[in-house]
């Protein structure tokens, strides 16, 4: 397999050769993806998206940054098929207006309990059945499966690679303020909720796959993980 430091042993760095040897790293992300997004989103006008950022990644890697290529082209191939996703958003308004509402009502009642709503006390406040609450749960975790990913790190086209560089101290303050608040309000989830965001984020499980460790199906699990984001959407409002 061909590697950035094979070519740069040979002096002869070729942003082809890199485009050539990362091909797979663009399927994998775009499988990666997908699997998170509603059926309507197609995997090749992802790894359509994704090519351009390897393209732009090859044409750009400057090495002396600090960074692997694998790193630097990860971050701008996610990045592109993202871009693509915001450009082409294929969510209703309706279901914008209906997550908002959700969330607004989950604010209110963890603001005035100090504990996390159950899905009665949503229901109630909303005025709207159990079978309602549960679509929209599963309409907003399609729409919204990166949301506290994206809040940690939103890579983009224009995104510079990464630098050995230390952060300048109120990047790093903000950072280091956010994943503590962002670590807190996780651990603050109900424990299932807990469960299911570490095995989609950090275990990379499918909701298919989840739900048969959970042993509930593949909608529950989907219903459990949009709740999770609810919730982390609502405590964000409060920070």
């Amino acid at each position: 397999m061909i590697t950035y430091a094979n070519v740069a042993k040979r002096n002869a760095y070729s942003s082809d050769e890199l485009v050539t040897a990362h091909v797979e790293l663009v399927s994998r992300i775009a499988h990666h993806l997908a699997a998170r997004l509603p059926s309507s989103v197609d995997v090749n006008d992802l790894m359509q998206s994704g090519m351009v950022g390897l393209l732009e990644a090859a044409g750009n890697f400057d090495a002396s940054r600090g960074a692997s290529f694998e790193t630097y082209a990860g971050i701008r191939i996610r990045g592109a098929m993202l871009d693509d996703i915001r450009k082409h958003d294929w969510t209703p308004r309706s279901v914008h207006h209906k997550y908002r509402q959700v969330a607004e009502a989950m604010n209110a009642i963890e603001g005035e309990t100090g504990r996390a709503a159950t899905s009665e006390e949503v229901v109630d406040r909303l005025g709207i059945t159990i079978g309602e609450y549960h679509k929209i749960l599963a309409d907003s975790s399609s729409s919204r499966l990166f949301s506290y990913e994206e809040a940690v790190e939103e890579p983009t086209l224009q995104r510079k690679p990464p630098s050995s560089d230390t952060p300048r101290p109120d990047q790093q303050l903000y950072q280091e303020q956010f994943r503590e608040q962002l670590s807190g309000s996780i651990d603050q989830l109900p424990e299932r909720e807990r469960l299911v965001l570490s095995l989609y984020y950090e275990q990379e499980l499918n909701m298919k796959e989840i739900g048969a460790v959970l042993d509930v199906s593949e909608s529950r699990v989907c219903q459990i993980h949009g709740q999770a984001v609810m919730r982390l959407r609502a405590a964000a409002q409060r920070w």
